[in-house]
């Protein structure tokens, strides 16, 4: 096939550049409010660092005064103790991440110099009106010794002036990695190659790289983060059996199978998937493509109403419809 536009890689070809993270733990801590089992942890550290996967995002430093430990697992809030008393110190090349949400942690109180800490890189999560201070978070971590990334949410709610300028301020910032986060799964192929094209015109100016965390809410989690990939994005996000919020996120399996990088194998993670991820959705673990979601994603909304809706187990799909049409 003749490509007519610039691109990076092929179907049929790998990029050394390329990261792959998994963020099980964290995106799929969202469907069960991070209550996994220490063996479970452990098992997919051990996967991952089998799969030869560059990084893995541990869960979220929640402030404990906003969120009810009583109410998540811990890796809602990723203490350094409670982290190694699991996988140990990490003498490995894998590096291990964890998110912050602004307005929604305290790390200069829970988050220690590096040199003490096993945690490699914070991801910043941050939406186009909150970009100060998530600036704010980028710069406190990079002086204490950890690298850094900044995932702009909802990015398609975005106004295309404010995503430049958004752009332009984190480029003169300290981060390191620029995520394109389709929070809605309502993005397109064509619209999001887009997008990698304006973020990646910004990181080569800047000096920075450019991740993808795509949702699957129109089954096109994957589609989007091979388009990314093709067109130079670096760093992909991906999770076992796709589990994430709603709908869910790039399946790793599918990722794995894509990528021609010889030091990615997708056979660990299919034994993974056997032996962890089916027992959780045997034992109740709900998350996944169904039809609300594609509506949400459609409309371009929040998936709130559609977890609402997975979870009171209706099925009027059609009167859904109609109520989200009505609140439009």
């Amino acid at each position: 096939m003749e490509y007519k536009e610039p691109i990076k890689g092929t179907t049929m070809s790998f990029r050394p550049d390329i990261k792959v993270l998994d963020a099980t733990i964290r995106d799929g801590g969202l469907v069960n409010s991070f209550h996994f089992s220490n063996q479970f942890i452990k098992a997919l550290y051990e996967t991952n660092l089998k799969a030869g996967l560059d990084c893995m995002e541990l869960g979220y430093k929640a402030d404990r005064d906003l969120f009810d430990v009583e109410k998540f697992g811990i890796w809602k809030f990723c203490d350094e103790e409670k982290i190694r008393n699991v996988i140990g110190e990490n003498n490995t090349n894998m590096q291990l991440a964890v998110m912050a949400d602004v307005g929604r942690t305290n790390l200069e109180r829970d988050l220690p110099e590096k040199k003490d800490s096993i945690i490699d890189i914070v991801r910043v999560a941050t939406y186009i009106h909150t970009i100060p201070a998530a600036v704010e978070m980028i710069e406190h971590c990079a002086k204490k010794g950890y690298r850094t990334t900044v995932n702009i949410m909802a990015v398609s709610k975005a106004k295309e002036s404010e995503l430049d300028e958004a752009l332009a301020i984190l480029g003169q910032s300290s981060v390191d990695v620029i995520y394109l986060v389709d929070s809605y799964g309502s993005i397109f192929p064509l619209e999001m190659r887009h997008l990698a094209d304006k973020y990646l015109e910004a990181a080569e100016k800047y000096g920075k790289k450019v991740g993808i965390h795509a949702h699957d809410n129109q089954r096109l989690a994957y589609a989007n983060t091979i388009e990314c990939a093709m067109r130079g994005v670096s760093y992909l996000d991906a999770t076992m059996a796709a589990m994430g919020r709603g709908a869910g996120n790039c399946a790793m399996e599918l990722l794995m199978c894509f990528l021609k990088n010889p030091k990615y194998d997708v056979k660990p993670v299919l034994r993974f998937l056997q032996d962890y991820m089916l027992p959780l959705k045997k034992n109740g673990v709900v998350w996944g493509y169904d039809i609300q979601y594609l509506l949400t994603g459609y409309l371009n909304l929040h998936p709130r109403n559609a977890i609402a809706f997975t979870n009171d187990k209706r099925e009027d799909y059609f009167n859904f419809f109609q109520e989200l049409m009505e609140n439009e």
